[in-house]
């Protein structure tokens, strides 16, 4: 093995280490009531790429954009759902590792974990028009339609203007009072934030307004049957298309991207506005 393959392997896994250590300290703070629990379907299976450590995952005009993390192969990539065919790949610098993704006026934002940096693409050609910088590190990103709203492994959502990046509020996510970290990949879905809990199997479904937990949800009866994940390869990325309510997810390295349906939600998706 080439010495500067070893140098990357080594690299990579010590910082995998690194953050899941971060997070496992950041989980103490989990209370041990999940609270109202909502419970799923599965609707439809996809093949998603073993290879792809996801950070963030988007819908739009019926494909996947998708983040993919670790030093040395993070990339930004266009992924065709039926066949987990990767259309378009743009990979990021080697000092780069890539965390979630948001889609806003036809711009895609990434963020990078512990580099500080967050690049801004045009939808179309995946160009890279701008960056920016933040004071915390990178993990999860959406989008409420006006903001970016924005995740750092902490219990704190961050509001920031897409334009001059400031941010414009913040909230702290709570579960039956108490502060829940660990908060990771961020999707918008009919007026409240779905967010992965980094190294659980759980979705938490937030209010934006009071940062209060609503719902929880326990993926665990999808991880891979032919692929089943080890410690690290968690339940990650969260894609929602509003024009037919068709919720998307998959984890990080999983061979299989779900379609799901809430059902027996405490408090349901709205019917989107027509």
């Amino acid at each position: 093995m080439p010495r500067h393959f070893k140098f990357v392997v080594a690299f990579t896994l010590a910082a995998l280490i690194v953050k899941n250590l971060a997070a496992c300290q950041s989980n103490r703070a989990v209370p041990a009531n999940l609270g109202p629990r909502a419970s799923y379907e599965i609707v439809a299976v996809y093949p998603h790429d073993p290879s792809a450590y996801t950070q963030g995952l988007v819908w739009h005009n019926n494909t996947f954009i998708e983040s993919t993390g670790l030093y040395g192969s993070s990339s930004l990539r266009v992924v065709e759902p039926e066949t987990g065919e990767v259309r378009q790949l743009l990979p990021l610098e080697p000092r780069y590792f890539g965390e979630g993704l948001a889609l806003l006026n036809n711009k895609l934002y990434q963020l990078t974990w512990r580099e500080a940096t967050g690049f801004v693409y045009d939808l179309h050609t995946l160009e890279l028009l701008n960056t920016w910088q933040y004071p915390t590190e990178g993990w999860g990103i959406t989008t409420d339609g006006t903001n970016l709203v924005m995740s750092d492994g902490s219990d704190t959502i961050y509001f920031i203007d897409p334009e001059s990046f400031e941010t414009v509020r913040e909230i702290r996510v709570t579960l039956d009072g108490n502060p829940l970290s660990a908060i990771n990949e961020l999707e918008w879905i009919e007026g409240a934030i779905f967010a992965n809990i980094y190294l659980t199997d759980n979705i938490a479904r937030i209010d934006p307004q009071t940062g209060k937990v609503l719902s929880m949800l326990n993926m665990s009866g999808l991880r891979p049957a032919a692929n089943q994940p080890k410690a690290g390869e968690v339940l990650n990325g969260i894609a929602y298309d509003p024009s037919s309510q068709r919720l998307f997810v998959t984890g990080k390295f999983w061979d299989v991207l779900y379609e799901i349906r809430l059902i027996n939600s405490p408090t349901p998706i709205k019917a989107t506005q027509q």
